[in-house]
């Protein structure tokens, strides 16, 4: 009789469990990472800090501490999740790839405000999608 589907070897720590893969905990580091950044990020704006530039003439054009509220409660969602994600859930995958992307979304219009350290967050969740995405792991079939 053969059996077929995913079967958990405790020995390897493949197919399911706490450490699904290596790339879900690069995902769930950088995603704290991010979260922490953003925080910073969003009381520097709600502070009113001298560090950024506003640009003018730019389509997303907010105020200073409308971005500030914004970055700190996607940052603390981005920590959450990312704290979440060492569980192994797949909800935990799932929440993560939407708050990446939704970061990168604001940090896209944040541009204008701080260019380098919008492009590097946009990096860092790009990573953190792609980690997300290819760090399944499957147990090969068994016959």
């Amino acid at each position: 009789m053969t059996t077929t589907g995913m079967h958990h070897h405790p020995e390897t720590g493949r197919g399911g469990g706490a450490w699904a893969s290596s790339w879900t905990a690069f995902a769930a580091v950088m995603m704290i990472f991010g979260g922490v950044m953003a925080i910073f990020e969003g009381i520097s704006a709600i502070a009113e800090d001298d560090v950024f530039v506003v640009t003018r003439n730019y389509a997303y054009n907010f105020n200073l501490t409308s971005w500030g509220w914004i970055h700190l409660s996607l940052g603390v969602l981005v920590v959450l999740a990312g704290a979440a994600l060492f569980t192994g859930a797949m909800w935990a995958r799932v929440v993560g790839i939407t708050l990446a992307g939704l970061s990168m979304i604001a940090n896209f219009m944040w541009l204008p405000y701080y260019p380098v350290w919008a492009i590097v967050l946009i990096a860092v969740d790009a990573f953190v999608i792609w980690a997300l995405c290819v760090g399944i792991s499957r147990q090969p079939r068994t016959e």
